[in-house]
């Protein structure tokens, strides 16, 4: 018994490694820049999310023309992510995460420095800007191809629990610093609220290179390894014997673009298409009720200024950061399916009630509910994901799964912009976290037992 005593760890430690943060501590350089790249370019988001809608208005456009804006970026962002996630491991993951590098800060000079509407608009889709506040571009699929490369399948969980709270800690702190630099620079630099806004735009492009530069340390390890590797059960003696049968005739020569193309399994397509179909159902109400129109709603309805917005949303963001630790001990034992549905479900139903009250406090309290929750589902998922692809499927399913997801969520902003022109902004809130729910009811009814087997 004293040896047993002894030998096991101190409670902090046993504490870390229950959070994940001994994995993440022992786990590669790549990972690690990784998730800082990730704190970076969610930071940038979130800069810009916080005044994104408010800047378009004060350009003189209608709420209609905002939420029109909003989805055409997001289906540029649809075919340029598409493509460019598509022939990531052929072309090469660092080529493609610095190519989106450079398109992000170039984004953000052409908002500082234009007016014109459809010049902001060509840039926003061809550049990287987040009208939501959430992922966006090639970034998110590649990344999480590589995370999975380069970690067992034991330690993904908690390594995809670290990667995921860097995303909304760094929108946090975004949101938190542009807020009340924008306070700061009318107030005490008396600067307009436009020119304000242009200088968080500015920042937004300086962050963009400094991921460019997080980039380009990454190591050689980051890319696919795409080297035919020998079966293991024994090939190699029969391999002699069977010259003459049809399975060991060359293969049939492929042109160019097609070599470029993955190899994607039947069950894997099979799956991929459930998902894809419950995933749309969950962005679409994402969508609908996205961070830039929910501070939107917040900031009209209720006049908080912008600083006292960037504080109210770095705590909701933080809190949502800190939840999905939670979530990764939570997965552990009921799995990640189980673990996607109990956590997302109840965001869902606060996410519909933040429009009933007409007092701010009753609001910001089903606002807080709601991001308690509303990110535990994303480690699980993403690990779902990785554990039931093969490592030459990951990256382009996985960005295609990304690619219906923001499709969905694309229709969301217009709707949201036409129902708010006519006094229905609080309509969109009881919608999207109903489209959620009714996703959470059907991915368990869908995958609970395949999750349970797949996923333990």
């Amino acid at each position: 018994m004293d040896d047993q005593t002894a030998q096991r760890p101190p409670f902090y430690y046993r504490a870390l490694a229950e959070v994940g943060l001994v994995t993440l501590f022992h786990s590669s350089r790549d990972i690690k820049l990784l998730c800082l790249q990730r704190f970076t370019r969610l930071f940038a988001y979130g800069v810009t999310t916080l005044i994104l809608v408010a800047f378009l208005q004060e350009l003189g456009h209608s709420r209609t023309r905002v939420g029109l804006f909003m989805t055409l970026t997001l289906v540029g962002d649809v075919v340029i992510s598409f493509f460019l996630t598509l022939f990531a491991d052929k072309v090469g993951r660092k080529a493609i995460l610095s190519l989106g590098a450079l398109l992000m800060a170039g984004s953000g000079i052409v908002f500082a420095l234009f007016s014109n509407y459809w010049v902001l608009l060509l840039a926003a889709i061809l550049g990287v800007i987040s009208p939501a506040g959430n992922e966006i571009g090639p970034f998110r699929a590649i990344e999480e191809s590589i995370v999975a490369h380069l970690t067992v399948k034991e330690q993904r969980a908690e390594i995809y629990a670290w990667y995921t709270l860097f995303a909304p800690a760094g929108s946090a702190f975004g949101m938190m610093a542009s807020g009340w630099a924008i306070d700061a620079a009318r107030r005490q630099l008396h600067w307009s609220l436009l020119s304000a806004y242009r200088g968080a735009f500015v920042a937004y492009a300086i962050l963009g290179l400094l991921k460019l530069l997080f980039t380009v340390m990454l190591s050689r390890d980051v890319e696919v390894d795409t080297i035919p590797r020998i079966p293991t059960d024994a090939g190699d003696e029969r391999a002699p014997l069977l010259n003459n049968c049809p399975e060991s005739e060359a293969p049939v020569q492929k042109s160019r673009l097609a070599s470029l193309l993955p190899h994607i399994s039947p069950e894997s397509k099979r799956v991929t298409a459930i998902l894809c179909t419950l995933f749309a159902i969950d962005s679409l109400g994402s969508g609908l009720a996205s961070l830039s129109w929910v501070t939107f709603y917040f900031r009209t309805q209720f006049g908080i200024e912008e600083g006292k917005l960037g504080s109210l949303f770095f705590t909701t963001s933080i809190i949502s950061a800190l939840t999905v630790l939670v979530a990764s001990s939570i997965a552990k034992r009921l799995g990640n399916v189980k673990t996607m549905v109990f956590t997302h479900f109840p965001s869902s139903v606060f996410l519909a009630l933040i429009p009933i009250p007409s007092d701010p406090k009753f609001a910001i309290m089903f606002l807080v509910l709601r991001a308690s929750l509303q990110s535990m589902d994303s480690a699980p998922r993403t690990a779902f994901l990785a554990t039931i692809l093969q490592p030459g499927e990951r990256t382009s399913v996985m960005g295609a799964v990304n690619v219906v997801k923001t499709t969905a969520q694309s229709m969301g902003p217009l709707i949201t912009g036409v129902l708010a022109s006519h006094k229905f902004f609080w309509l969109t809130f009881v919608i999207a976290g109903s489209l959620k729910g009714t996703y959470d009811v059907l991915l368990l009814a869908v995958f609970k037992n395949y999750g349970r087997h797949r996923t333990g």
